[in-house]
Formats: structure tokens, sequence, C-alpha cells
């Protein structure tokens, strides 16, 4: 048993640390480009407008749609975070 404890510790250790160029790849990676965050803000609010537009007398279709809607608001609001008009 103490024989298998020991190999843990050394685990965390020897791990190699990202370069500072791996990094930046990452995050180049990660970015989404403003052409990108255009058709998915377009593709937000079409959904949105969508939503909007649809009427029903069902209080349970209802209440999907107003979820639907808070979270497609929500998607909207954290790509236009950062833009000034």
């Amino acid at each position: 048993m103490g024989i298998m404890a020991r190999g843990w510790e050394k685990e965390d250790v020897d791990l190699p640390e990202q370069t500072e160029a791996q990094k930046v790849a990452t995050a180049d990676e990660n970015r989404i480009t403003e052409r990108d965050r255009q058709r998915k803000l377009q593709g937000l609010n079409l959904q949105r407008e969508r939503i909007l537009s649809e009427r029903t007398s069902s209080p349970h279709r209802r209440s999907a749609l107003e979820a639907a809607l808070l979270e497609i608001e929500t998607q909207i609001s954290e790509l236009s975070w950062g833009i000034h008009i």
C-alpha cells in the first residue's frame, strides 16, 4: 500500500509547463472572430424575433417560450458586452 502512494506526489511535479507561445496559440484558438460574433448575434436576434412573434394559449408552451427568450437574451448580452453604439 505504501509503494502505490509514492508515485502520486511526483506526478504533479513532472507535468511540463506551457510555453508562452503555446498559451498564445491556445488563446487564439479560443478567440471568436468579429465575423463569427456578428453572425451569431444575427442568428440569436432572428430566434428572438421568432419567439416574440409566436402566439399561444397554452401556459406550458408560453412558459417554454419565456425560458427560451431569457436564454437567447442572455447570450445576446454576453456577445454584445463591450460594444458601445
